[in-house]
């Protein structure tokens, strides 16, 4: 059967009522209940799913959160079986504090056609530029920078670099600062900083640094609807790291993912809007009614598209 329209339909729904109950708690200063309501709503309607589902990409081990955690095993148990990966709530601060750019995530692939990563850090990169040996994880900033210059037809300084605005990336940033890139700096939500690079008219044409490994996952699953690029380089800095990565089948420590290496076959990515952001428009309620905008791509059938749903609260 495969993931046909219903299960659009369904997966729609799953990122929307998750978004919808994280809504309640945006600038109430909580990011903890505004995550366990995005959690708690999406595990229900995951439940309500005719499927054999697993979590392969979780939440919570880093944030101390209310978990869907990896493993995890959702829906009636009658149907296909399916991996997902979920983010309920990106962006905990967005909604804590109402700043733009909270999301709720879902992605969904058939069993064993999504990479079921640990909750760690990874270097990544993206851009909408899928020829090989243009951008690349091993390459310098300079190298990539002068190489995307180059192969776009612009000036290094008329290219934007979205990053998050960390520490960590201080060198990075320093480095893009000296070739003169315009930067995008965000202070949370990086799959959505990944999947900037989709449309010209966000205006992003490299997205790169350190961020969280499943958030990768989960903007790959997009990306690859977009035929964009994706690398990835987990970071295991601990013993604890590398002993969950093993059992997760991850044998090189070192290995650079492709996207097709971290998803394959077929797949569904919803991202509803909690607050707006430069991705889609945040949760509206008027009357007893409610307004969501979905950002939705579905592999097989090109469906790349933002659905707007108004419905009765």
């Amino acid at each position: 059967m495969g993931l046909n329209k219903k299960f659009i339909d369904l997966f729609h729904k799953v990122s929307v009522q998750a978004a919808l109950a994280s809504y309640y708690f945006v600038g109430k200063k909580d990011k903890i209940a505004a995550d366990k309501a995005a959690v708690d709503a999406m595990r229900k309607e995951l439940n309500k799913i005719d499927m054999k589902g697993q979590i392969v990409i979780g939440e919570g081990e880093l944030d101390d959160a209310p978990m869907l955690h990896i493993g995890e095993k959702v829906g009636s148990m009658n149907g296909p079986d399916l991996d997902i990966a979920v983010d309920p709530l990106e962006g905990t601060n967005f909604a804590a504090y109402n700043l733009p750019g909270a999301i709720s995530v879902i992605a969904v692939a058939e069993k064993n056609n999504l990479f079921n990563a640990p909750e760690t850090y990874m270097d990544k990169i993206s851009t909408n530029v899928t020829e090989d040996n243009i951008v690349d994880l091993d390459f310098s900033i300079k190298k990539n920078i002068y190489n995307l210059s180059e192969f776009k037809n612009k000036k290094p300084e008329n290219l934007t670099a979205c990053i998050l605005d960390r520490p960590r990336h201080k060198d990075i940033i320093d480095e893009l600062i000296k070739l003169k890139v315009k930067l995008k700096l965000i202070t949370d939500g990086d799959v959505s900083g990944a999947i900037l690079v989709t449309n010209e008219k966000f205006d992003v044409d490299i997205f790169l640094g350190i961020g969280g490994g499943p958030e990768g996952v989960l903007a790959a699953s997009a990306l690859d609807a977009y035929n964009c690029n994706f690398q990835g380089r987990f970071i295991f800095e601990t013993e604890d790291d590398k002993i969950r990565a093993k059992k997760m089948g991850i044998k090189d420590f070192q290995k650079k993912y492709s996207i097709k290496e971290i998803v394959s076959g077929d797949s569904i990515f919803c991202a509803t809007g909690i607050t707006s952001g430069d991705l889609v428009s945040g949760i509206k309620i008027q009357n007893n009614e409610f307004i969501s905008e979905t950002l939705i791509t579905h592999k097989s059938t090109g469906l790349k598209k933002i659905i707007t749903n108004k419905q009765k609260i």
